[in-house]
């Protein structure tokens, strides 16, 4: 009898302990009564009744690292849904383009479970639905442009890329946040003439650069000159017309102090006899002392009105006589 008992009590601590279940944060289980969907455990402590009602498993990738070093992929049954953002590693696959080139790409893809039920009993293998689904896509992506601009539209396949695979996997209770293009790998041909092509434009633009930068410069220096050349031209100009000024200023002076000196002629000889006389004498002796000054001027000759005026400088001299007296 009391080994009944104690049989009995190991069976029911057994039982009971198989009917905790503890569950994590962030994790989900679902549970199933006599092979029907029953409730969804939270995260906390739950119970539930062992043999009528058991949690229902699913396959979730796993990775792990062999002993040649390499990481190997496998997928591994487990009750407890993780509802974390998960991160799956395609393989490198090929993939040709609108161009027939066949080039070699693998992709990152970042989802997460939102739904568990869903995820339990909508789809049979949830890791390889999606990575299925991923490559096709990616393919007909890629299928859709040249080798040039898959190399250069990445953004542009993770955008579109991600849309797909989100609406593809919303009846999954699969929210795909986001998908990341590795690598992309085309033939070692093509690699070969994509840096001979690009070394070639290199060399182009570095020329270009330096005949643009020969060009301007040699325009700024026809600018520097052509300026220099006004301003040296504006300058001779200013200083004519400041010598201009200078004489014209000069000639304003000494017609002015000439007028004034025979002004002054004229009030001393007004009542002493003829000054008008007087003035054109002395013009003519200065003329005359001008002539006699003059380098190609070897003999000098008299004019023929000399002698009226030699008559008018006797005059004058007697003119003075009469003012001394």
């Amino acid at each position: 009898m009391s080994i009944f008992l104690l049989i009995l009590i190991v069976a029911l601590i057994v039982y009971v302990a198989k009917g905790i279940i503890i569950v994590q944060q962030q994790q989900e289980v679902i549970i199933e009564r006599m092979g029907r969907y029953e409730k969804t455990l939270e995260p906390g402590l739950n119970f539930i009744f062992p043999v009528l009602e058991a949690p229902r498993t699913i396959l979730t990738k796993v990775s792990s690292r062999g002993i040649d070093g390499q990481s190997y992929a496998y997928l591994k049954p487990v009750f407890r849904i993780d509802k974390r953002e998960q991160m799956y590693d395609f393989p490198r696959q090929n993939v040709i383009t609108e161009d027939n080139v066949s080039i070699t790409i693998n992709a990152l893809i970042y989802f997460q479970i939102v739904d568990s039920k869903s995820a339990v009993y909508e789809i049979a293998n949830l890791p390889e639905a999606i990575e299925k689904l991923t490559q096709t896509n990616l393919r007909n992506l890629v299928g859709q442009m040249d080798l040039q601009k898959t190399l250069t539209s990445r953004n542009t396949i993770n955008t579109e890329l991600r849309t797909i695979l989100d609406e593809a996997t919303n009846k999954w209770g699969v929210k795909v946040n986001r998908v990341e293009i590795q690598d992309i790998f085309p033939p070692a041909d093509i690699q070969a003439s994509m840096d001979k092509l690009m070394k070639a434009d290199r060399e182009k633009t570095a020329t270009i650069t330096e005949a643009e930068g020969l060009k301007e410069a040699a325009i700024r220096k026809a600018e520097g000159e052509k300026e220099a050349a006004i301003r040296s031209a504006e300058g001779e100009k200013q200083a004519e017309i400041l010598r201009a000024e200078g004489i014209a200023q000069a000639r304003i002076i000494e017609a002015d102090a000439e007028k004034e000196a025979i002004k002054r002629i004229i009030d001393a000889l007004a009542d002493k006899g003829q000054p008008d006389k007087y003035l054109i004498a002395m013009k003519y002796l200065e003329s005359l002392a001008d002539i006699a000054k003059g380098q190609n001027n070897k003999v000098v000759y008299m004019p023929y009105e000399a002698t009226g005026i030699l008559s008018s400088v006797d005059g004058i001299k007697q003119m003075f006589d009469k003012v001394d007296k």
